[in-house]
């Protein structure tokens, strides 16, 4: 697996639900994509690395989503969201393609 794909979907995911959310004015329907980006990492983590690796990419994925909350408080909302989705790219490349 290319390694740059699980830390791009990751990135990717909490970038478009947060703007999903934004957009839509929707709560959900950034949540459906924040989940279903997270389904698909999963999937692609535990062909290659086994669920518990996946596991952990995807808490890593999900505390990162947690930790926007707060942390747009100090930073913003955008620049949040690029904090975490920039921070969760690092346990991606790390665990995804061992």
């Amino acid at each position: 697996m290319n390694r740059l794909i699980v830390p791009l979907l990751t990135s990717a995911g909490l970038l478009g639900g947060f703007g999903v959310a934004r957009a839509s004015g929707v709560r959900a329907a950034g949540g459906g994509v924040l989940g279903a980006v997270g389904a698909a990492v999963f999937v692609l983590v535990a062909r290659r690395g086994g669920p518990l690796r996946a596991t952990a990419v995807v808490l890593a994925y999900l505390g990162a989503f947690g930790a926007s909350h707060p942390l747009a408080k100090r930073l913003g909302a955008w620049p949040s969201v690029f904090a975490v989705a920039t921070a969760t790219a690092v346990p991606a490349v790390l665990l995804a393609d061992r």
